[in-house]
Parts: structure tokens; C-alpha cells; sequence
């Protein structure tokens, strides 16, 4: 039987050659030209530029069927693949390529305003390993373009030699923690930890190979890997994908491909769901979607469902632990969209206090866990990584989570917000999903992201960023609060200041990138 991505697609192609891998704006990309195009690169990899085994090769792809291309060629090649997220800027590319040692890059010919050749160029000079670059035209297909340092690669198909290709067991895959913090660390992966995210996922959502799945994820990060890359191959099921993500686009290709299973963050299916108000999109086919990532807001899920007919699911975990906990088809809409699910099982989790005692049975702390769905932590140096990977594993091997969580009476998780999201306020926690949830049920707000304030008297107080729906032109801290206190929220909670901004901005991986907001808020403060 088939173990890794490269021998199941390998089989794909010959069993079924003509159907569609990857489908999207443009042409479906076959099994058959899914396998021949990642052998392409696999051969350059390594006749090419004659690679050795376990070498690093950085992937900046946006995410259409190339991106996939690119990873199932490094993993046929037996190279380590970096994936950059597509909204990465030239600073990140520069530490990730560093931080990893890469010895080459896949990639367009430019990125944003990077001209990559160039850029690979000048790293190069500057000292690091990165010495190639692969210049990828289109989508990486069969009939596409691959220029190899300047040279057009040859067009000869066919694997590369036996021993090769990475096992499900060995490290294949690094990305990036999609946080906004500092510049990213790198998490390791090997295929065994996706394939039993997998068979969680098959299960929560009674998935098989007759769905038609849409991932609008960025493929290098965990929502995205399993989303796009593992579960729909593992079921020999079509993926849609779109290069950059537009909502209006993504509820087209929903209709025009009979979606019925979709993956998207939060932010995202609520950018769906504005657009959808009004359309037409025959949306029917649809019967699933996967969120997570941030914090789900049950009014906004809740329309979705009434819009498509689809249940809402979320695992909670993260690209550290993979799956901690998860809802299922056969739980009521309460527990689907007001908790993140049971804990599962296999992950063994735990629940602990700042001191790092087991408050498993008070049903609320920090959640740890153990199983087989766990990364093999962040990769660098021994020195380089020791203080995250002892604040990311304990000495006992518990994996953490940055998350204050509780249990309730029927053994569900509730996330409360990651430690660095609560808005302490004259010493009393707020959460800050829980603010963004109420805010924007406000007829006005389409997206709310709330943040500490720095404050002299109370420490930190509440401050509210928002995107508005279209037919608004603007919104007033007075009648926001007026219009929450009429919903009897809680004072404690109320905004205590609001910034009305065109478009949130939003991190590597979709999410709104509230360090930025965090930054943002500081400046005016400090210009005031």
C-alpha cells in the first residue's frame, strides 16, 4: 500500500489519469500531469543541482497548483522543503532562508517588487548557502516554463532514482509559525503527523473521496498543508485553489465546481459570507467547512450555515500540536460554534496553571498534550531554538498550547484567547475574541479586532479596530457602545476606543495580524 504523497499520487496517475488533482480559475491540473510536473522538478532537484539527500529548498509560490507541485517534487527528491508563506516580505524570506541554511529557491520571477534572482544573488554574496534559483512561469505544469539559474531546464519526464524520496517518518516539510511577533521559527514535519490529522478529519467530517474540497489556506502553513496538500490526496479527491484569495472569486469557484467541502479562516468566511449577501452563487453543493485558526464568531458562523446549508466545524491545536480538539458533524450548533469540540483522546490533554502544575481536574488551565498528530518541535541550531523548544515542550514532554482554556459540563473546549490576547484592565482579564465577537454583531461591522491600549491609570484598556460593510460610511465609538449596552453587554467589555480602518491588516497566514494593531495603536498614542 501506498505510505507518503508521492507514492499515492504515483498511483493516481495510473489508475486515473485523466481526472482532476487540482482544479481553479484556470484548467484542471490532472493526476497524470500532477505526478509528471513534480518529477520534473524532483530530476532538477537532483541531476540538476545535484542536491544531496536531507538538503533545504525554500518554496515562495502563490497558492494555485504550483505550490503543491513544488512540495510533492522536493519530497520525490528526498529534499527538505521550506514553504514561505505568498504574503511574506523581503525580510522574513531573508531570515527563513537563513534561519533553515536553503541551498535553493523555487519561485516567480519576482515576488511583490523582489526580482528573487537577484535577491538569491546578493544572499549569496552576503554569505549564506542559497546558491539556485528555480524560476517558475505559470503554475509549474507540464507545459510551463522552469528556468534553472538562468537556463531552461529540459522537459524530460520520469522520476528520480530509487531511495530517494522522503519516508512518512522523516522530516520533509518546514514552516513558518504564521505569528507577528519578531521574525519567525520554523516548524518541523514529517507525512505521519498529517496522515493521522487526516484520519481525524475523515472522521469528523464523514470525508471520502467523492467531495470536492476548496482550500483558500496558504498551503505552507498546518491549516493549509492538511486542507490542500494531504486529506484530498489521501482520498484521491479534487482540491480547488486560487492563487490569491478573493471572496467574491471563492463563492464562484463554490458554485462552478460544486464545492462541498471548504477551508477557510475565520476572516476569510466572513469575507465570504458579506459577499454573498445579495448574490445569486448557488451554493448548495456545500456541506462542510473547516475553520479555525482564530476565534469563530457564532453570530457570523451561524449565517453561514443558514446561507449554504453547511456545518461549521473547527479543530483547535495548532502547526505546533496539529489537532488538540474538534467538533463533529453530530454536534449540535451550540457546541460546534461556542466551543472548539471534545478533546481527542489520542492527544492525551492535559490542563495546567502558571506554575506548571496539573489542574487537569479544575477544568481550566493552559493546555498540554502528547500524541501523534505532534510536530517534532522548531528547527535551527541547538542554541538557536533551545528557548523556544523548552517553552514549547516541557522537560516531561508535554507539548503546549498558548491558549487559556476551560472545560464545560459536557467535556467541550472553550477557548478563552492565547495568553498575549487578553486586555488586562486594572488587573481584570478581557478577552479579546470575546469583545470582537459582540462588536461585530453591529449591523455596520463587517471585521473587529480588538487590542490592549496602553494605559497610565488602568494599565491596558480596550481598543477596537473594524472594517466596515459596504453601504456604511462610518461608525462612532458613542453609538457602538450605545448599541452594545442596548444588547446588555457587559461594561467591563465595552470598547473604550475605536478606529475605523479600510482593511484590516492580515498576517502570512489570512489571520488579522494584531501585532501590527498593537504597534499601530502605540504610534497614535505616542503622537498624540
Amino acid at each position: 500500500m501506498p505510505e507518503t504523497l508521492g507514492q499515492i499520487v504515483t498511483q493516481l496517475a495510473l489508475e486515473r489519469p485523466n481526472d482532476a488533482a487540482y482544479l481553479g480559475p484556470g484548467p484542471a491540473l490532472s493526476w497524470r500531469d500532477y505526478a509528471a510536473a513534480a518529477d520534473r522538478v524532483a530530476r532538477c532537484l537532483v541531476e540538476g543541482l545535484e542536491l544531496p539527500r536531507g538538503e533545504r529548498v525554500a518554496v515562495l509560490l502563490p497558492d494555485g497548483p504550483g505550490v503543491h507541485i513544488a512540495l510533492l517534487g522536493c519530497e520525490k527528491a528526498g529534499i527538505v522543503a521550506v514553504g514561505i508563506g505568498p504574503r511574506a516580505g523581503r525580510r522574513e524570506i531573508e531570515h527563513l532562508l537563513g534561519l533553515t541554511r536553503a541551498r535553493a529557491l523555487i519561485s516567480h520571477r519576482h515576488h511583490d517588487d523582489l526580482e528573487m534572482a537577484e535577491l538569491v544573488r546578493n544572499l549569496a554574496a552576503a554569505g549564506l548557502p542559497v546558491a539556485h534559483h528555480l524560476e517558475a512561469e505559470g503554475e509549474l505544469g507540464v507545459g510551463d516554463s522552469l528556468r534553472v539559474d538562468g537556463h531552461r531546464a529540459p522537459e524530460a519526464l520520469g522520476g528520480v532514482e530509487t531511495g530517494r524520496a522522503m519516508t512518512e517518518q522523516e522530516l520533509f516539510l518546514l514552516n513558518s509559525t504564521s505569528g507577528t511577533t519578531g521574525m519567525p521559527k520554523c516548524v518541523t514535519h514529517d507525512q505521519a503527523r498529517w496522515q493521522a490529522f487526516h484520519a481525524l478529519a475523515v472522521e469528523a467530517g464523514h470525508l471520502s473521496g467523492d467531495d470536492i474540497f476548496m482550500s483558500v489556506v496558504p498551503a505552507p502553513f498546518g491549516f493549509g498543508i492538511w486542507t490542500s496538500h494531504f486529506t484530498p490526496t489521501l482520498l484521491g479527491a479534487p482540491c480547488a485553489v486560487m492563487p490569491r484569495f478573493d471572496a467574491g472569486e471563492a463563492l464562484a469557484l463554490i458554485e462552478r465546481h460544486r464545492v462541498s467541502v471548504l477551508a477557510a479562516v475565520s476572516t476569510q468566511f466572513i469575507m465570504m459570507l458579506e459577499a454573498a449577501e445579495g448574490s445569486a452563487h448557488d451554493l448548495s453543493a456545500l456541506r462542510v467547512l473547516f475553520t479555525g485558526g482564530e476565534a469563530v464568531p457564532y453570530e457570523r458562523a451561524a449565517a453561514f450555515e443558514e446561507r449554504t446549508g453547511a456545518r461549521v466545524l473547527q479543530f483547535y491545536g495548532s502547526n505546533e500540536t496539529g489537532a488538540v480538539s474538534g467538533t463533529r458533524l453530530e454536534d449540535s450548533r451550540e457546541k460546534r460554534l461556542r466551543t472548539a469540540g471534545r478533546p481527542i483522546p489520542a492527544m492525551n490533554v492535559r490542563l495546567f496553571d502558571e506554575a506548571g502544575g496539573d489542574v487537569t481536574a479544575s477544568r481550566q488551565g493552559r493546555p498540554g498534550c502528547k500524541g501523534p498528530t505532534l510536530s517534532r518541535g522548531y528547527y535551527g541550531d541547538a542554541a538557536s531554538v533551545a528557548e523556544a523548544n523548552a517553552e514549547l515542550i516541557r522537560a516531561d514532554g508535554w507539548m503546549m498550547l498558548g491558549d487559556q482554556v476551560s472545560l464545560d459540563e459536557d467535556g467541550y473546549l472553550v477557548v478563552g484567547g492565547r495568553l498575549d490576547d487578553f486586555i488586562i484592565r486594572g488587573g481584570k482579564n478581557i478577552s479579546g475574541p470575546a469583545v470582537e465577537e459582540q462588536v461585530a454583531e453591529h449591523p455596520a461591522v463587517a471585521l473587529a479586532a480588538a487590542v490592549a491600549m496602553p494605559d497610565p491609570i488602568f494599565g491596558e484598556r480596550v481598543c477596537v479596530y473594524v472594517e466596515l460593510r459596504d453601504g456604511y460610511a462610518d461608525l462612532d465609538l458613542a453609538d457602538l457602545v450605545a448599541y452594545l449596552r442596548g444588547r446588555a453587554v457587559s461594561k467591563e467589555t465595552l470598547p473604550e476606543r475605536l478606529i475605523v480602518t479600510p482593511v484590516l491588516p492580515r498576517g502570512s497566514g489570512g489571520k488579522v495580524a494584531k501585532q501590527a494593531l498593537r504597534e499601530d495603536i502605540r504610534q497614535r498614542l505616542a503622537n498624540e
